[in-house]
């Protein structure tokens, strides 16, 4: 089971008479390439929990990946996503996708949340009421849950995309900005996947043309 504080803001809101408490986290921000994907996650009272549900960002990619196979056989965790296209961040920035995914993965929510916990700072358009936490992912279960969700649903998403696109190593970086892919991008160009909007990105396409 995770850690006793981890569960704080979900009993809290359990006392104050809410029944589903869905957290809300997006992983892919960062990337040059590929999508925002956010996940909101409904953690069912009394289910018990993979052992280390954590931040992903903390967790090693194989324990990561050992709790997201788990989750997905947990009775009493559902969860919902919410994908993003780089073209659809290319055209409302990268801030508004992220927050667009968020809406679209609580929308997609077959058990509908009745509160909402969200990690960082503000995110406007939930139809439910919210509480904003700052590295909530760390702070609790149900975002945690959410970003380890989101993590590995993304993960495979880059996997994927580097079967189509093999010259980028999407699979090794997941499109973030490492040596490698930026060395990709300097001999390749963008390929579709990538977010024109991002400075190294739009410098690679004016540089190969």
């Amino acid at each position: 089971m995770p850690e006793p504080d981890m569960f704080f803001f979900e009993e809290h809101y359990r006392l104050l008479g809410f029944q589903a408490i869905g957290g809300v986290d997006e992983v892919g921000r960062g990337p040059l390439a590929g999508p925002v994907v956010a996940a909101c996650c409904i953690i069912r009272e009394g289910v018990v929990l993979p052992e280390g549900v954590d931040d992903s960002k903390k967790l090693s990619r194989k324990k990561r990946r050992l709790i997201y196979d788990q989750l997905l056989e947990v009775e009493g965790v559902n969860y919902a996503l919410g994908i993003v296209e780089a073209e659809e961040i290319d055209e409302i920035n990268i801030l508004q996708a992220s927050h667009l995914a968020m809406r679209k993965a609580v929308k997609a929510m077959k058990v509908k949340p009745d509160y909402l916990l969200i990690d960082g700072l503000p995110v406007p358009g939930f139809e439910q009421d919210s509480r904003s936490i700052v590295k909530g992912d760390s702070r609790s279960v149900s975002i945690a849950a959410a970003s380890i969700l989101a993590k590995e649903f993304r993960d495979d998403l880059m996997i994927e995309y580097s079967k189509k696109y093999p010259e980028y190593g999407f699979e090794k970086h997941m499109g973030y900005g490492t040596k490698l892919h930026m060395e990709a991008l300097k001999n390749c160009g963008p390929c579709p996947l990538h977010r024109r909007s991002f400075a190294p990105v739009r410098k690679a396409e004016d540089e190969f043309k």
